[in-house]
């Protein structure tokens, strides 16, 4: 297996076409040190000593595809601002194709967190997360018509910002199935019937949680019969838990239990979008599921040891298998 994987991400992802459609973010970060607090009022001062601007939600997603070199397109909505210019730029580095993308009233998705050493001070968040109207929505879900048929697979990134609306997740699944293509969800809160008929979704034990009567704890044999009842409700192919320390879980017509492969853990933020983004690529150049889930496994062991919003390369990925 590990040579199969090795031969795709150093010859078959530039094969690849992935649609990556949902909530997307700009992650702001400024590290510092914190040496004394401030006479104005009881709280830390943190010297500034470096800022870096990242993209975020649904698009770290397409981060860690175009860093990993397949052809990768987004669709999804920003704001006309100075985060909405600097987000698109990024995106223009990239090599991203991002003309499905919108521009609205709303402001561009924005978290500004506040670091020293390795602690969290604050976040500040920038953000409206109310529904895209309908005219917006019906534009989205025409950009989106007008790509679907040149991808290989679709990722559905929910961030509960307004763009993965009832109306845009069925449509959009449903036109994949119509056209036999893979679609992977993201989900967020405990209204699943919108992801009806998705190829795979791909909880954390927390977003998993909140579609069950009944609370689990992170254990093999509980994962594995509540996420038979959820794909039986929801007609999934399969479910791909992420389990944080305890690794992955695909569960399916068979089970498999990945144990993760982080030495050290610094920051799980983005990990799910690595996740989701790696298994994804895999299905999509035909690599079997389980074998997938193990390299999605093996990117995710590469973000978890790194600080803030990270999307994994090619060559770590290499180098990590």
């Amino acid at each position: 297996m590990i040579d199969e994987l090795k031969n795709f991400v150093e010859n078959g992802i530039g094969a690849c076409k992935i649609l990556v459609i949902g909530d997307v973010m700009l992650d702001k970060y400024y590290f510092g040190e914190v040496s004394r607090i401030s006479p104005e009022a009881p709280v830390p001062i943190a010297h500034v000593l470096e800022v870096k601007e990242t993209l975020g939600g649904a698009a770290n997603v397409v981060h860690n595809l175009a860093l990993l070199g397949c052809e990768t397109s987004i669709i999804g909505q920003v704001g006309a601002d100075n985060h909405g210019e600097k987000f698109i730029g990024k995106l223009k580095k990239l090599g991203v194709n991002y003309s499905g993308m919108i521009e609205t009233s709303k402001p561009t998705t924005t978290k500004i967190r506040v670091i020293s050493g390795h602690q969290q001070m604050i976040r500040l968040d920038f953000e409206d997360s109310s529904e895209l109207d309908g005219a917006t929505t019906n534009k989205l879900l025409k950009n989106f018509s007008a790509q679907i048929e040149n991808v290989d697979a679709v990722i559905i990134s929910d961030y509960g910002k307004g763009v993965c609306t009832k109306k845009v997740c069925r449509e959009v699944i449903g036109a994949c199935r119509a056209a036999k293509k893979f679609v992977i969800v993201d989900p967020k809160g405990d209204k699943w019937q919108k992801y009806f008929d998705a190829s795979y979704i791909t909880p954390n034990l927390k977003e998993l949680n909140a579609v069950l009567t009944k609370k689990i704890s992170n254990d093999d044999v509980q994962i594995e019969e509540s996420a038979r009842k959820v794909i039986e409700e929801f007609n999934l192919s399969g479910l791909l838990v992420t389990r944080s320390a305890a690794g992955l879980s695909l569960i399916e017509n068979k089970i498999s239990h990945i144990k993760a492969r982080a030495q050290e853990v610094f920051d799980v933020s983005g990990a799910g979008d690595t996740v989701i983004a790696v298994f994804a690529l895999a299905l999509a150049g035909k690599i079997d599921s389980e074998a997938a889930a193990y390299l999605a496994n093996v990117a995710a062991g590469v973000v978890v040891a790194k600080v803030g919003t990270y999307a994994v390369s090619r060559e770590e990925l290499l180098e990590a298998l």
